[in-house]
């Protein structure tokens, strides 16, 4: 199973970027997905997690600009990140539990290998 994160780049302020992970391989399904940040010098922060059932949850940093969302016949997950500010420049993780489609039908924790958001004029 491989976890694939694209869609980052450079944007400017009050800018839009839709971020995608997508997920491949023998799955089962996928559980819990969430994105994650990284700012340099900072700690990995969580941004937003949905769940299987499409319940969301949201940083209060981005409440009312970030939508999280999941396409289940696509295996993928979106970010879409509106009215972006400086402060969101980071490295951008996803991360999903996926029980992967083997005899044991385990579960497993994920991560994509980052997306580079940067917010600047």
């Amino acid at each position: 199973v491989q976890l694939q994160a694209s869609g980052g780049g450079l944007v400017q302020p009050g800018g839009s970027l839709r971020l995608s992970c997508a997920a491949s391989g023998s799955i089962f399904s996928i559980n819990d997905v969430g994105w994650y940040r990284q700012a340099p010098g900072k700690q990995r922060e969580l941004v937003a997690t949905i769940t299987s059932g499409g319940n969301t949850n949201y940083a209060d940093s981005v409440k009312g600009r970030f939508t999280i969302s999941r396409d289940n016949a696509k295996n993928t997950v979106y970010l879409q990140m509106n009215s972006l500010k400086p402060e969101d420049t980071a490295v951008y993780y996803c991360n999903a539990h996926i029980v992967v489609a083997t005899t044991n039908m385990l579960q497993y924790s994920y991560w994509g290998q980052g997306t580079l958001v940067t917010v600047s004029s």
